[in-house]
């Protein structure tokens, strides 16, 4: 099977997409690690956020390479991933690491989706730097923790993920939408819509919940 074809201004606008999301989840994620009740869940969301801008000069060093700087990839992004961030700002420690369970992988779903489509090596780059799974594996945990120390905690959790999940989706349509090479990523052919690729991400994500003990 051949690899799949690309339009010239896609991989810039997928991989300035990927690492801006990359750049922000790294101020998150250090910024959130002060909410850790403890230096050992401390550690490890800094870990994490460690790895997220190991990631981001990746990204940034390919797009350096193709003569675009990463910079002017990344700036159509601002405002849709700040809008994001902003508006699902955790209040504890709970909060944080639902939202680094659950929007992190939103955010995955949708790059994976897109990036099907990416000739290689770009297409293997961005699979590369989505979020290991022990980060969502940990977070996970957390929040079973959470819920088993006041069960009262999961209906709040529960509702602060579906409100992460709205937002989430909310501003990857606006970027789908904004974007035109994206856009013909996600309807290439006849292969993809946008409706269908939201109806995956959701099921996806109701797995999670389940898996985390949670109410979809």
């Amino acid at each position: 099977m051949s690899a799949p074809t690309t339009p010239g201004p896609a991989v810039a606008d997928l991989l300035g997409l990927v690492a801006f999301g990359e750049l922000l989840a790294f101020e998150r994620m250090a910024g959130d690690a002060r909410l850790a009740p403890d230096l050992h869940r401390r550690a490890a969301l800094n870990e994490m956020a460690a790895a997220e801008i190991a990631n981001y000069r990746r990204l940034a060093d390919r797009l350096t390479a193709l003569g675009v700087p990463p910079a002017d990839a990344m700036a159509p992004y601002l405002g849709p991933l700040q809008a994001y961030h902003d508006s699902t700002e955790p209040r504890d420690w709970a909060e944080a690491v639902t939202k680094a369970y659950v929007g992190d992988a939103i955010t995955d779903d949708f790059i994976r989706e897109i990036a099907d489509a990416v000739a290689e090596p770009d297409r293997q780059l961005v699979l590369d730097v989505l979020h290991d799974s022990r980060y969502a594996e940990f977070a996970a945990a957390e929040i079973r923790v959470a819920v088993a120390a006041d069960p009262r905690v999961a209906g709040r959790l529960s509702m602060w993920a579906r409100r992460l999940v709205g937002e989430a989706l909310s501003q990857a349509g606006r970027v789908a939408t904004e974007r035109g090479a994206l856009t013909a990523l996600i309807a290439r052919g006849d292969r993809v819509d946008v409706s269908g690729l939201f109806r995956r991400i959701t099921a996806a994500h109701t797995a999670r919940m389940t898996a985390a003990g949670l109410n979809n």
